[in-house]
């Protein structure tokens, strides 16, 4: 499983469908979830950028990954799908996402928290993240996404 190509960053849990502009699950846009398909590959390539860029901002300030390999390794033999081409940032937050509940020793992974998130559980970390990630979804969707919707509504 981890060898197949990830083609969406759909995880299964849309909210677009219920009115979200972003969507709470892959944090991309409504218009980008419906659309989707038929984007060409740097359409798509400019999606998966943002997502990562985003998401490594929020885990930057959480974790600090020592060692990607060891963390990759783990990741294959526990059948966790990422994309291997983006930041070990990204991969951490898949272990995260999948292990939260099971994980006793990040270290084990290849990782560590920092010293002010600590005394978290995983599973609360875990929630933050995702919390942080779409906040930043959000925010980037009404700084840069909406005024282009508002002129193109207005004529502009």
């Amino acid at each position: 499983m981890p060898n197949q190509t990830i083609k969406t960053p759909c995880v299964g849990l849309c909210s677009t469908v219920y009115g979200d502009l972003v969507c709470r699950g892959c944090k991309r846009f409504h218009h980008e979830v419906v659309h989707w398909n038929g984007y060409n590959e740097e359409e798509k390539r400019a999606v998966w950028l943002r997502l990562e860029q985003l998401l490594v901002q929020v885990m930057v300030a959480k974790i600090e990954v020592f060692d990607p390999l060891r963390l990759r390794q783990q990741l294959e033999a526990r059948k966790i799908r990422f994309v291997p081409h983006q930041s070990e940032y990204c991969w951490a937050y898949q272990l995260i996402a999948r292990g939260a509940r099971v994980i006793s020793q990040l270290e084990a992974y290849g990782m560590v928290l920092l010293p002010e998130f600590r005394d978290w559980g995983l599973p609360e970390l875990r929630d933050a993240i995702d919390r942080e990630f779409f906040l930043l979804s959000e925010a980037h969707y009404q700084r840069y996404i909406a005024p282009g919707f508002l002129k193109d509504a207005m004529g502009g």
